[in-house]
């Protein structure tokens, strides 16, 4: 099958911006033009390849053309800055978690050449890879150790959380220090918690830990903020599950209590297309860097 490069692109762009009219406006063409060579698209692959709902998904084929046609424009685009030795800027598409954008990902982008740009996309570790399976990003550090079709998988290390409350509400719902293992059992059953939205499920993996028995319903607070998270979190609001290296200080210095002196290890990974583009391979190695400088050290007989 012989793919017309300005029909996958109009694809990708449907899917990328949600809908005809504004992937028309990025394409500089009219709604029409883009309706059209979807259509073909369709037509020459004989079947549906974006849903036309609001906003538009690609079907299990379109995500596989979606990302060929973002595979297709980054090579280009690297191939004509490596030829003519300049170019329009490089974007490339990345998701990565709320923690570690607030922790160590950001050292990863300093210094970058100038003509990449880095189009970050804020998704749990849980779900970040189900945007590379659609094609929205090209890389997306991830909880999942198995590789998407068409990526590459490599460990970064692990992600240390600490169960940590201020020591008021530590006191009232787990009976303080001398509440013991049988005090935090039965204060994580009733005790309101924060979480970071509907996907975040560390707080419920500590729970299912600590009792051996599945979380169950409990008071919840839902804060899509890393730095909110940890405020509210010290000012008693409920009990959170915080970046080790955003905890221990607050520890030290007896803001917050922790619940236990275990902690939860998250393994993180890094996944990108696999396809070999300088600009994709140096922001590889950075992210990797970084990892290493602030992540407990992966367990290499995973991923």
């Amino acid at each position: 099958m012989d793919l017309d490069p300005a029909r996958l692109d109009a694809l990708a762009a449907v899917v990328e911006e949600g809908s005809f009219e504004a992937a028309a406006r990025r394409l500089l063409v009219t709604p029409s033009a883009v309706s059209q060579r979807v259509k073909a698209l369709e037509q020459q692959a004989g079947q549906v390849l974006v849903l036309r709902s609001r906003p538009c998904r690609p079907t299990a084929a379109g995500r596989a053309l979606v990302r060929l046609a973002g595979q297709i424009s980054t090579l280009r685009a690297e191939a004509v800055r490596e030829v003519a030795g300049t170019g329009d800027p490089l974007r490339l598409p990345v998701a990565v978690n709320a923690d570690s954008l607030s922790t160590w990902f950001p050292t990863a982008l300093v210094g970058l050449p100038e003509h990449v740009l880095v189009e970050l996309h804020r998704e749990d570790q849980d779900h970040s890879a189900e945007l590379l399976r659609d094609g929205a990003v090209m890389a997306a550090v991830t909880a999942d150790a198995r590789a998407v079709q068409g990526c590459r998988v490599r460990p970064l290390g692990s992600m240390r959380y600490l169960a940590v409350a201020a020591p008021s509400f530590h006191e009232r719902w787990f009976g303080g220090r001398g509440g013991g293992p049988a005090g935090l059992a039965a204060g994580l059953r009733v005790a309101p918690h924060l979480t970071f939205n509907r996907k975040d499920g560390l707080q419920d993996r500590f729970v299912e830990r600590v009792l051996r028995a599945p979380a169950g319903p409990r008071p919840v607070h839902y804060v899509p903020s890393s730095s909110a998270f940890v405020e509210l979190v010290e000012a008693g609001l409920g009990w959170g599950m915080v970046p080790e290296n955003a905890a221990s200080a607050l520890v030290a210095a007896g803001a917050l209590v922790a619940l236990d002196d275990a902690g939860l290890d998250v393994p993180l990974y890094w996944q990108h297309w696999r396809i070999d583009a300088p600009s994709l391979t140096d922001l590889s190695a950075r992210v990797e860097r970084a990892a290493s400088a602030s992540l407990r050290p992966p367990d290499r007989r995973r991923g």
